[in-house]
Parts: structure tokens; sequence; C-alpha cells
């Protein structure tokens, strides 16, 4: 699954899509129908990334990618509105070595809402790019020489200016 440039943002629902970077934040869209568009400065906003986003674990954190990857298999997926023992059940089938302290509820219901509306994008189907064949896919930029200026005769550096004495700028006038 392929889940780079797809974001959480902090106070706003749903999942975004970074379409571009600014000099203060990024330009997301929604992954939703009416797909809303929203500036998010990077200074009042939070912003996390679905494939950097790990769950707490006993041992190892888990990667929300792996979670992802087991609810495809699941049997059936509860909906993120059920009870927090469903979710718990859910859970522990999907990562089974999560931290049950410190996963609360609210974080499972997430996690269900974030995969109902991914599961159904192609880019949730197609495999994530490997650090090497996401640089060969880059197109090839042609480089081309630059005509040859004229070789211009450098001037000699100028001498140091002489120290200025304390002198009124205009001596008829004193004060």
């Amino acid at each position: 699954m392929n889940l780079s440039g797809i974001v959480s943002v902090s106070g706003k629902p749903g999942l975004w899509k970074a379409l571009v970077q600014n000099k203060t934040g990024f330009v997301l869209e929604s992954l939703d129908a009416q797909k809303t568009k929203l500036i998010a400065n990077l200074s009042t906003a939070k912003l996390a990334a679905l494939d950097e986003i790990t769950i707490f674990g006993y041992d190892d954190d888990i990667k929300l990618t792996d979670v992802f990857e087991r609810m495809k298999t699941a049997a059936s997926v509860p909906d993120a509105k059920a009870d927090g023992t469903k979710l718990r059940t859910f859970f522990r089938e999907v990562a089974p070595d999560h931290d049950e302290e410190k996963v609360y509820a609210s974080d499972m219901k997430k996690v269900l809402n974030w995969y109902s509306i991914l599961k159904d994008m192609p880019l949730f189907s197609e495999e994530a790019k490997a650090p090497e064949a996401a640089e060969a896919e880059k197109p090839a930029i042609k480089v081309t020489e630059k005509p040859k200026e004229k070789p211009v005769a450098k001037k000699a550096p100028a001498a140091p200016k002489a120290h200025k004495a304390n002198t009124p700028k205009n001596p008829s006038k004193k004060g």
C-alpha cells in the first residue's frame, strides 16, 4: 500500500493528501467526495503522515501500514462506532502485540475511520515505492551547456579609502 503523501491534520476530521509545500506549510486536499482544499500552516497545525504512524506495542511499536495490511485480510472489520470490547477484540486480531494500556478506544476508532476512508482507494492497493525506484521514476533533466561568454577584463582592486577626520560637511556652518 502506498500511503506516502496522506496525512492526518489535528483538529480536522478525515484524511488529507499533501499536494504542494510552500514556505509556511502545505496545501492539502481532502480525500472525501467534496475534495476541499486546506492550507495547513506548520506553526499552528500538526500533521501526521500515515506511513510514519506507529501504534504502541509491548516489545516494538507496530507500523500502521502493517495493521492496515492485516485489516485487509480480516474476516470482518467492525464499524468505528462499535463498543470498546468489540474494537479491542478486533485489535487483538490485527495488532496482537499492541499495548492495551496505551492504545485507547478512541485511537482504535480513529484507525478504523481511516481504514474505511482508504480501503476503496486505488493507492491503498498499490505497492509502496522503494526509495531507489522512486528516484528512477523521476524524469531525466536535460542539461544544456550555456553559451560561452566573452572574457571580461577584470579591474584592479580599488585602493583602500583614506581615514576621514571629523570635519564638518559644510565648513561655512558651525555648530
